[in-house]
């Protein structure tokens, strides 16, 4: 550095006061250190003033979380998406990082990424979806993320951490579980009867191609018959379904009256499980690991239980005096489903009926209906009492 300068500008250097007026200089400053310190812990209390309470209630107290008169301190924003609003929305470095500790919370979460397509900013959020169901959520659904400078950014779900939304979804989860299971079965049994069926087209075309170079063939062997065997087993299976229909149907019949409370123990049977798993997880979701995966050493358990959660998602509806148009003039022609469940039930009776399932009913009420009907046919037309078994041949005939 020294022989940047130059021998001659080091001679001037040395040959002139400066080392006095710098020290006189520092020594200036020494004498005002206890102002400045003043001054520094004056601003140092003006910044607990304005901000240390605010923080308290952000990261002690949670006040302003649970007031919901204000968005909290970590809550980025507010994401749109599957016509849903979700206000708890945090910023995040690294999404799988984050989803380590976050899957603790007991709360379904959704990270995305975001895009500001007039600067081509990024950033990462993760939003808590506390209301509604999970049908529609998937990655690679986009949404729009609104920050709190009022900016939007495109956002686009990149990761998914499953948990219960609401107990709502937790009573029809069986139902859609089995119709997506039947809708799978379906469509594998078609993909698999597609193949079968261009396979053998391809062999039947290989098949009449070596045909047509051999020459003609013999006649094909006769069809074999159907196996007896096959036939009973299929006879002892129908028979069996019907069987279990049938003992269904007059388990329902015997329950006469309390017949809807049958339906209602055969419904809690099937959503009875998931719905009572679903509120055990629902009650100890906690915004506390969520947090903690961003840095934050929060102590506390700061619990979001069904209520409050409805509160931090909002579900869209119509305004005040909207109202839908339910007519649609190009729908599908609906069909007669009211139709197919009588015959429906005329069959299981008929089936119930074949099998015997009623012979005990009939037996039960074939007393009553017997003895009512000879009484009918002892008495005469014009309703006096029958003549009595005493009565001799010739009092009958007076």
């Amino acid at each position: 550095m020294v022989e940047n300068l130059g021998l001659q500008r080091v001679r001037e250097i040395l040959a002139g006061n400066s080392r006095e007026t710098i020290t006189a200089l520092i020594e200036r400053d020494k004498a005002l250190e206890p102002e400045s310190s003043a001054i520094a812990a004056v601003e140092k209390l003006v910044r607990y003033h304005r901000d240390l309470y605010r923080l308290v209630n952000n990261f002690v107290s949670f006040r302003d979380f649970y007031s919901r008169k204000a968005k909290a301190l970590f809550q980025a924003g507010t994401l749109y998406l599957d016509q849903r609003s979700c206000d708890l929305c945090l910023s995040v470095g690294d999404a799988g990082k984050h989803a380590i500790m976050a899957g603790l919370s007991g709360t379904y979460l959704a990270y995305c990424d975001c895009v500001r397509k007039g600067s081509g900013e990024k950033r990462q959020i993760v939003a808590a979806f506390t209301d509604g169901d999970s049908d529609n959520l998937m990655v690679g659904r986009n949404g729009i993320f609104y920050d709190r400078q009022g900016q939007d950014w495109d956002a686009t779900i990149s990761k998914i951490v499953d948990n219960p939304i609401s107990i709502r979804q937790a009573f029809w989860a069986p139902y859609k579980k089995a119709a997506r299971m039947i809708q799978e079965q379906i469509a594998k049994r078609a993909a698999t009867a597609d193949q079968a069926a261009a396979a053998k087209l391809a062999q039947a075309a290989a098949k009449a191609e070596e045909a047509a170079l051999k020459g003609p063939t013999p006649p094909p062997e006769p069809p074999k018959k159907m196996d007896t065997g096959m036939i009973a087993a299929l006879g002892v299976g129908a028979a069996g379904i019907g069987g279990m229909v049938g003992g269904l149907l007059t388990g329902f019949l015997n329950l006469k009256g309390l017949m809807p409370l049958g339906v209602l123990a055969v419904i809690l049977i099937i959503s009875g499980p998931s719905m009572v798993l679903a509120w055990l997880k629902l009650r100890k979701r906690n915004l506390g690991p969520i947090l903690d995966a961003n840095g934050w050493a929060v102590n506390a358990k700061a619990k979001i239980n069904v209520p409050f959660g409805a509160s931090l998602t909002g579900i869209a509806a119509l305004p005040p005096g909207a109202q839908r148009d339910l007519v649609d003039p190009f729908a599908e022609k609906k069909r007669p489903w009211g139709l197919y469940s009588f015959l429906l039930v005329i069959i299981l009776l008929a089936a119930g009926w074949a099998l015997g399932k009623f012979d005990r009913i009939l037996s039960s009420l074939s007393p009553k209906i017997t003895s009512s009907w000879v009484i009918h046919q002892q008495l005469p037309p014009d309703g006096d009492a029958a003549p009595s078994k005493s009565q001799t041949p010739a009092e009958k005939k007076k």
